[in-house]
């Protein structure tokens, strides 16, 4: 996928924003909650210190409008204004109506089209090639990119691999075009790459609730509904398919490991984020990881990272920023960015 140039205008974030829930859980609450789970432990395999717990009255969709609301502030866009709103999540408010519709309503955003994305960790990545092709039809077009999580609703806190990675949150991004002149370097949003292995479903699950298990007493009681990781398996998937999917996407754009500045990962292991970076020859651009507060907060894990590096300043016109979402599928996606100066809320 490439810039539309002929149009004299690329795709591009206009601005970024995030919601951590109030409600923080450090390693030792979770030490006294999950046998074999030292508070110590946790930090050295994980780099996680904390995570964030929504409310009981908080769903994925309250957190949604919490992370647009600041993106649109931050792009100085209007919600009237939007034409789609997308949503990542894997953990939606319910199965129907889309959390973006829901979105939609207290966001009071009348214009948009909304629907939903399931593609777990990757599903923020997803979006925002689909916002790019949107953009790229009509420059005039908006779209409010959001990924919303809360799956501390659906972890089985006897089981040390997932509980003590989790956390709840919402990242999103406004996308739309700004101007190019024609001759000049590319900018914006520069290409996107996607794969999927499905062979590989099974190393991240809920089996039930859904047409294939539907809820009953049976799939409640044996744990159905919580979710299901095979941790070396995970680790496994994303050494051998990530690398291989950021050198490929960075060929075709014409750039080197080294030229990126900036590495925008998913969340989900500190430990597992560093293997990736150094398998990925990204050692040279800055990670960020911001997991160490919010812990694994899958689709909004990388909006929430990007959003931090917004705002924190160190996003500078014309840095190569790479984006990289993985999770259950198994899938995987990569963007790249060239920064431009209108992002961040600076226009």
């Amino acid at each position: 996928m490439t810039v539309q140039r002929d149009q004299g205008y690329v795709t591009s974030v206009l601005g970024t924003g995030s919601y951590l829930p109030e409600r923080v859980v450090t390693n030792e609450e979770i030490e006294a909650r999950v046998p074999g789970a030292s508070a110590g432990w946790i930090a050295d395999r994980t780099a996680i210190l904390e995570r964030r717990y929504a409310a009981p009255d908080e769903a994925a969709s309250d957190l949604a409008v919490h992370a647009a609301r600041a993106a649109l502030d931050h792009a100085g866009v209007d919600a009237d204004s939007i034409d789609f709103i997308i949503v990542a999540t894997t953990t939606g408010d319910a199965p129907i109506p889309s959390t973006a519709s829901l979105v939609q309503l207290a966001l009071g955003a009348r214009r948009a089209a909304c629907f939903d994305v399931n593609i777990a960790c990757t599903g923020f990545v997803t979006a925002l090639s689909i916002a790019r092709a949107y953009v790229a039809l009509d420059p005039a077009t908006k779209v409010l990119v959001i990924g919303s999580d809360v799956w501390t609703r659906f972890i089985d806190f006897g089981d040390r691999a997932t509980s003590v990675l989790f956390g709840d949150g919402a990242g999103a991004a406004v996308v739309g075009s700004v101007p190019h002149a024609p001759g000049d370097p590319e900018r914006g949003l520069l290409k996107v790459e996607l794969v999927s292995r499905a062979d590989a479903h099974e190393l991240i699950s809920m089996p039930a609730g859904g047409s294939r298990r539907p809820a009953s007493v049976e799939t409640v009681a044996d744990g159905g509904h919580l979710l299901s990781m095979r941790g070396r398996g995970v680790r496994d998937f994303v050494l051998d398919n990530v690398p291989g999917l950021i050198a490929g996407l960075l060929k075709r754009s014409g750039c080197q490991p080294a030229d990126v500045r900036h590495f925008v990962p998913h969340q989900a292991n500190g430990r597992l984020v560093a293997e990736l970076a150094e398998a990925s020859g990204l050692e040279r651009a800055r990670t960020h990881l911001p997991l160490c507060h919010s812990g694994n907060i899958g689709s909004a894990s990388v909006p929430v990272a990007l959003d931090a590096a917004n705002r924190s300043g160190v996003l500078r016109d014309g840095d190569l920023v790479l984006l990289a979402g993985f999770g259950a599928g198994m899938a995987a996606g990569a963007a790249l960015l060239r920064w431009t100066g209108t992002e961040g809320g600076t226009r």
